[in-house]
């Protein structure tokens, strides 16, 4: 398929639909994902979790040394498994930001060099936005406009997406810890391992999510006067660390089931009633989850729930395509294309600080 033929309206039959390589490498997971329009023919994940469970946490060097040693079989895996071969390809796709800026480097520098060899466009898209280009994949079309939460460990944000190519307002994040870091920082008050959302699922069956009434950030009437669709999860990690040195002083035990579930009811709690605000304020009828988070199933038992109760129409991706993903950066690409946006210069780099507003960075100018 020649650049011309990429620049095809959205309706062009499959056969004609780009085949598109994402990277994405913004964190400590490498995701390598292919796509034929919007079809998944390889979606590989290659994670350094384990290597950072001994710190506790993300190590932004060690999360780039493992992007680099895993890309190469990372790529190859994905091109096996999608039957393709690298001069196959149409287009490469790429997470710019945010992320850590090393980590991000790595993907950045492989894409470049492969659209250079290949001789094909080049998309430096958001990572944000690539969350909700997740849910592109396959199944129904996205509705749009669509309010979407998107939850990780290191993002926590409130979307309105009129349009994925054009229209993506920020109506909301984190002013401190996000969602996905609260729960790790919990799990470490509670002596469980990293990475603490699993943990903390885990320990919390069995708990009763009303035991302990915790605080949730934001939703007294005089935050919301300004932060009516901002989170804030530090408060919440602090009063559950006071509750449990609280029970230790006294040489009482700690009930970990009921502070895990009373501690995941609150971040639940505080996340769908923002987002379901947002699509009450604005008429969206709609919502979609997305990110690492949405893994954890009280957060999706819960949203099933208060959606339908309010009658909005709920969309959660499949959870391989909720973590962080190639898959996603590919079809937001493909997206991209199949919209008639030009590819991306050469000189965009890393930007860890990358708006959400900015969907696709430094395409080329018309003329150029």
């Amino acid at each position: 398929m020649s650049a011309g033929t990429l620049a095809g309206g959205a309706g062009a039959a499959p056969a004609s639909a780009p085949l598109v390589l994402g990277i994405e490498t913004s964190c400590d997971e490498t995701g390598i994902g292919i796509v034929r329009g919007e079809t998944l023919l390889a979606n590989v994940i290659a994670s350094s979790m384990e290597e950072h469970a001994r710190y506790g946490g993300v190590v932004p060097e060690v999360a780039a040394r493992a992007h680099l040693e895993a890309l190469g079989p990372a790529i190859r895996q994905a091109l096996a498994e999608a039957g393709v071969t690298l001069g196959e390809l149409d287009a490469i796709a790429v997470t710019s930001g945010p992320g850590l800026a090393g980590a991000l480097m790595v993907g950045i520098g492989a894409a470049k060099a492969l659209a250079l060899a290949l001789d094909v466009p080049l998309y430096a898209v958001n990572h944000l936005v690539g969350h909700v280009g997740a849910d592109l994949i396959g199944g129904t079309p996205l509705e749009t406009p669509t309010v979407a939460l998107l939850v990780s460990g290191g993002h926590t944000s409130l979307l309105l997406v009129r349009d994925l190519v054009d229209d993506v307002e920020l109506l909301g994040e984190t002013i401190d810890d996000a969602a996905g870091e609260a729960f790790d920082k919990v799990a470490r008050v509670l002596g469980l391992p990293y990475p603490g959302g699993p943990e903390i699922d885990r320990v919390a069956v069995g708990g009763d999510p009303a035991a302990i009434r915790f605080p949730r950030g934001l939703s007294l009437p005089k935050d919301l006067e300004r932060h009516r669709y901002d989170f804030s999860f530090s408060g919440l990690k602090t009063a559950v660390a006071r509750w449990v040195e609280a029970r230790q002083d006294a040489g009482e035990p700690v009930p970990l089931a009921d502070v895990a579930a009373s501690f995941r009811e609150a971040v639940v709690d505080v996340l769908l009633t923002k987002a379901l605000a947002a699509c009450r304020d604005l008429g969206v009828p709609r919502l979609l989850l997305g990110g690492g988070v949405v893994a954890n199933r009280r957060l999706r038992e819960v949203a099933e729930a208060r959606a339908a109760e309010a009658g909005v129409a709920l969309r959660i991706p499949p959870l391989s395509l909720c973590t962080d993903n190639g898959a996603m950066i590919a079809a937001l690409g493909a997206r991209l294309i199949t919209a008639g946006r030009p590819p991306s210069t050469l000189g965009f780099g890393a930007d860890s600080t990358l708006p959400v507003t900015e969907v696709q960075v430094d395409p080329v100018s018309p003329g150029a």
